[in-house]
């Protein structure tokens, strides 16, 4: 059975709220032959993201990047999932253990997610993951249709991964 794993940072309502969508989205009924695993970002190992065939990842924007959770999450994982350090110790494109592998992001931040999305982005395509679905920004109050956006996301990652 393939598997996608939803690791996220939620300490407030709006990126609860949209976390739960996205939960709903990966459990669609429609969608068949998919275990989805959720991890808070603080608990995500490397086993689980070995295990897995594709992620989704939620945060905050924290200060213009993405929340100490997640990126906790990416800094106790990369080596050990196959991402690459150059012998300057920046991040190396990789082909590495999970590249290939397709991601799905969100973002809920009150003034600006910019600073997030860029800080995920550029770790994501060091690990050799595949961006799979557009970026869902979200800023302020999280109502039906920025709901409906992250369901439509968890769906669409979901379906991705089971048809893998």
């Amino acid at each position: 059975m393939a598997r996608l794993l939803v690791v996220h940072h939620s300490p407030t309502r709006g990126v609860r709220s949209l976390t739960d969508a996205v939960l709903a989205g990966a459990h669609d009924p429609a969608i068949e032959g998919v275990d989805v695993v959720e991890r808070p970002a603080l608990e995500a190992s490397a086993e689980d993201v070995l295990a897995a065939d594709g992620y989704l990842l939620g945060t905050p924007a924290n200060f213009g990047y993405m929340s100490g959770a997640l990126k906790h999450f990416f800094d106790s994982t990369f080596l050990r999932v196959g991402g690459a350090l150059s012998p300057t110790g920046a991040a190396e494109a990789s082909a590495g253990t999970t590249a290939g592998r397709p991601f799905g992001l969100w973002v809920h931040g009150r003034y600006d997610t910019t600073g997030a999305v860029r800080s995920v982005l550029p770790i994501a395509g060091a690990l050799g993951w595949r961006q799979a679905a557009e970026v869902l920004e979200v800023m302020g109050d999280v109502g039906e249709a920025e709901r409906e956006a992250a369901y439509e996301l968890g769906a669409t990652l979901a379906a991705l991964v089971g048809d893998r």
